[in-house]
């Protein structure tokens, strides 16, 4: 029905939630600010950017109502030809420039990030699976700064990077510069050996390992690819950071110079647009995941389905002895403290419940995606099933638990248990028994309240 773009089930939005979640968490410590931008522009916008001339094929074109002929008295604008985004520089860059006054050099480096869907058209033998699709999501974002901030603002970016990767436990990764296409680039040679020094210094600052991609880089610039190998070994390309000094140029951007900058003497010869007391910003395009869709499809096949507890669409299960109304009445209150729904005694229905009076959640509140599992099957499917389904802890309660209130968490697929044993200690304020670790496998005893705490820490340091 629409080939190239995925649709994404409740438990593959929830990864898909959570990874732009996490970014966002890290976006004010860079300085960031998150954007929103259409889907589609004008194709005047496209040759402006140069995107209509070198990256036409890959673009997909839409026709304004009018523009069929089928529309009689079409308005202004109806007739027009417009391309959807396949990538967010040229809006960035209008925001740039109609944010308000002229910018001061005090102003730079300016960072937009934007989540918007992107769309290019691929050649449908080229589509597979996630990891190459037709409509997709970026982490993309662009920085505008003055040319004595590049070297530090790519350093940072690198940064960012194997901050975000070593959460993830992703790697090794390979760092490629991709230089200079032959064919269909934008710029002077000066230029664009100017952009590719700056790229080289910052690798080799880096003290990681990299290699050159010849010819590989986009039309406007140079860049910095980070690919990482799947299950089978084919490389992906991830993230990426590109130099562009074109953009700017077509799109006039101007920020009033420093006395310093001023001082250096004019603008390049070739610039005659620019008033004699700007610059022209430079842009750093950079994407820490890439594709969303294909970063999680990388994950998938690295964690081999069992994503660490904070990330994961199934952190926890609980699982009935029997089918006792009072052992499901405990059942339901379990996964409601445990969730962190606000309301425990209207945590399975309360969308229909006339009593049910909603409250606002905290903005900061963690829901979790507790199931339960309270069918009349016997316990040993029950347990097959959860393990099966990669549930991180299996929570098994019966009459016992219900009369004490605690519960027993059975932790089956958590990566990284070691530093999970701390939380448990730390939480518990004691360390794990002989008992605790019966045949290998850690089975805690705790209070519900207890185990929340436990839970909240393995998101707080993800675990």
């Amino acid at each position: 029905m629409s080939p190239g773009s995925p649709l994404l089930l409740p438990n593959g939005a929830y990864v898909f939630q959570k990874l732009q979640d996490f970014l966002r968490a890290q976006y004010p410590q860079f300085g960031y600010k998150e954007v929103i931008t259409p889907t589609i522009y004008k194709k005047s916008l496209w040759e402006k950017s140069g995107h209509w001339d070198n990256y036409a094929e890959d673009m997909f074109s839409v026709q304004g109502r009018g523009a069929t002929g089928q529309t009689e008295n079409a308005q202004a604008g109806e007739d027009e030809e417009f391309g959807l985004k396949p990538m967010n520089c040229p809006g960035h860059c209008l925001l740039f420039w109609g944010e308000g006054e002229l910018k001061s050099y005090r102003d730079l480096p300016v960072r937009y990030a934007d989540f918007s869907a992107l769309h290019r058209n691929e050649i449908s033998g080229s589509l597979t699976g996630l990891t190459r699709v037709r409509r997709f999501h970026q982490d993309d974002a662009h920085i505008f700064c003055r040319p004595d901030q590049i070297l530090s603002e790519i350093e940072q970016t690198l940064k960012f990077v194997g901050m975000v990767y070593d959460t993830f436990n992703l790697g090794p990764y390979k760092l490629l510069l991709s230089t200079r296409p032959e064919e269909h680039y934008i710029g002077t040679l000066e230029e664009w050996n100017r952009a590719e020094e700056q790229l080289t210094t910052a690798l080799n600052n880096s003290g990681r390992e990299w290699a050159i991609n010849e010819g590989d880089g986009a039309f406007y610039g140079p860049k910095i690819d980070i690919i990482l190998k799947d299950a089978t070994g084919k490389e992906h390309q991830t993230a990426t950071i590109q130099l562009d000094f074109q953009l700017p140029q077509r799109f006039d951007l101007q920020y009033q110079a420093s006395p310093e900058e001023l001082e250096a003497g004019a603008v390049s010869a070739g610039d005659k647009n620019i008033d004699p007391s700007c610059r022209r910003p430079v842009i750093v395009h950079r994407a820490i995941y890439g594709s969303l869709e294909r970063f999680m499809a990388l994950l998938i096949e690295h964690y081999n389905g069992s994503f660490p507890f904070w990330l994961s669409p199934r952190p926890a299960v609980v699982v009935t002895l029997n089918q006792k109304p009072e052992l499901l009445e405990y059942a339901a209150r379990v996964q409601s403290v445990l969730a962190g729904v606000l309301d425990p005694s209207h945590s399975n229905n309360a969308q229909t419940s006339a009593d049910f009076k909603p409250t606002p959640r905290q903005l900061s509140a963690i829901h979790l995606p507790i199931d339960v599992d309270s069918s009349a099957r016997q316990l040993g499917k029950k347990l097959r099933e959860a393990h099966n389904k990669k549930y991180n802890h299996i929570i098994v309660i019966g009459a016992e638990e219900a009369k004490s209130q605690t519960v027993r968490l059975n932790i089956k697929n958590q990566p990284n248990d070691g530093a999970v044993r701390e939380v448990i200690t730390e939480v518990l304020g004691r360390p794990l028994t002989e008992e605790d670790e019966l045949k290998g496998t850690i089975s805690v005893g705790m209070t519900i309240e207890e185990a929340r705490r436990y839970f909240l820490a393995l998101v707080e340091r993800f675990l």
